[in-house]
């Protein structure tokens, strides 16, 4: 029997009851409105909508750090704003239309606000030059509701790790930990210590599980054996800093204490694999060659200044350009296959085979 077709009657009569008739017309206008049989579609994935942008407003603005800031967000009326989670991070859109990716580090039980810190880098992209000169109290922009690439996973025992600017999604994950007793531990580097943010917050949270150290008062820059050796045996490390830094890390996990690893980047891993390819503008604008260690964004940045980016790892879709003709290696952790298939790329880490080149509308 068709699985979508009811039985005459409940109890096996040949003549329709009133009841069945009700809910086969039911039914039928139910498949209508789908376009279709039922179950085409999983009944737990709604339908999708787009995701209005966030208003908010700088609500404070404070010193935190050598160069470093941080800003308190608010909605324009004050209500409560889009939860969160330890590790998640807010994509903000500037005044100049540029897109920066921040880590939220304020308490996730605070619904009327969103926390950042900043750190000036006038070499960078502009982003945090612009957000310090140019945002204080008061000053408008939008955003997308945050999101987790670094979930906190709250193991009953963890080793966060963090470098410099690298703590504000871990003080999050510190407060969590300390709220639901588990064993942790956090070791905040940096070059000195007034560097540091958030360092007195920390040994607020709990001084005998805190540990600062600064390069210029232990001579140089710790070892990856050196921060694990804070880890509790069976340990999850958590650690968010620049690339070294991780680098140092993951070296030397498989001899430390710890046994699993959780990590964000500051930037773009370094490229070990690549092999140069070119890529070219349009089908008659110039070829650009992409050597072997550096990503077609920067290359293509070097002829379109304005190229938008953000966070040069492959999961924001900010750089995304199309793809008119070759073959791609997509790298990206973002686009889905029908993304892909219809010419998206995200060239800040998407390559190609030697020789390849990528014909891109930019």
């Amino acid at each position: 029997m068709d699985l979508l077709t009811p039985p005459p009657d409940l109890y096996g009569r040949p003549r329709a009851d009133r009841f069945l008739r009700g809910l086969t017309a039911i039914q039928d206008r139910y498949v209508q409105a789908l376009g279709g049989p039922l179950l085409r579609r999983s009944p737990r994935r709604p339908l999708s909508r787009p995701t209005p942008p966030l208003r908010l407003v700088v609500a404070a603005r404070r010193e935190l750090a050598a160069d470093v800031i941080e800003l308190s967000l608010t909605g324009p009326s004050g209500g409560q704003l889009p939860p969160w989670q330890p590790g998640a991070h807010l994509r903000l859109v500037l005044p100049s239309g540029r897109e920066r990716h921040y880590s939220l580090s304020g308490d996730p039980a605070d619904r009327r606000s969103y926390r950042i810190a900043v750190r000036k880098l006038p070499e960078g992209g502009g982003g945090s030059v612009e957000i310090h000169d140019t945002l204080h109290p008061g000053a408008r922009l939008t955003a997308r509701s945050p999101r987790n690439g670094f979930a906190f996973c709250a193991e009953p025992t963890v080793l966060l790790l963090a470098g410099g600017i690298g703590v504000t999604p871990l003080l999050p994950m510190a407060r969590e930990a300390q709220r639901h007793g588990l064993d942790w531990r956090l070791v905040h580097v940096g070059r000195s210590a007034d560097t540091l943010p958030y360092a007195d917050e920390l040994r607020a949270l709990d001084p005998h599980r805190v540990v600062l150290r600064t390069d210029d008062e232990h001579g140089g820059v710790p070892t990856g054996a050196e921060l694990l050796a804070h880890a509790p045996r069976g340990a999850a490390v958590y650690c968010c800093g620049p690339a070294p830094m991780l680098a140092a890390v993951q070296r030397a996990l498989d001899e430390s204490p710890a046994c699993a690893l959780h990590f964000e980047r500051f930037g773009a891993a370094p490229i070990t694999d690549g092999k140069p390819f070119a890529v070219r503008l349009g089908t008659d604008g110039p070829i650009l060659e992409v050597p072997a260690d550096r990503s077609a964004l920067d290359v293509l940045r070097e002829a379109r200044p304005d190229l938008p980016y953000s966070c040069h790892q492959g999961f924001c879709g900010t750089c995304e350009v199309r793809l008119r003709s070759g073959t791609p290696d997509h790298r990206d952790r973002r686009l889905t296959a029908e993304q892909r298939a219809a010419g998206a790329l995200l060239p800040c880490v998407s390559r190609a085979a030697e020789g390849e080149t990528l014909v891109l509308d930019v």
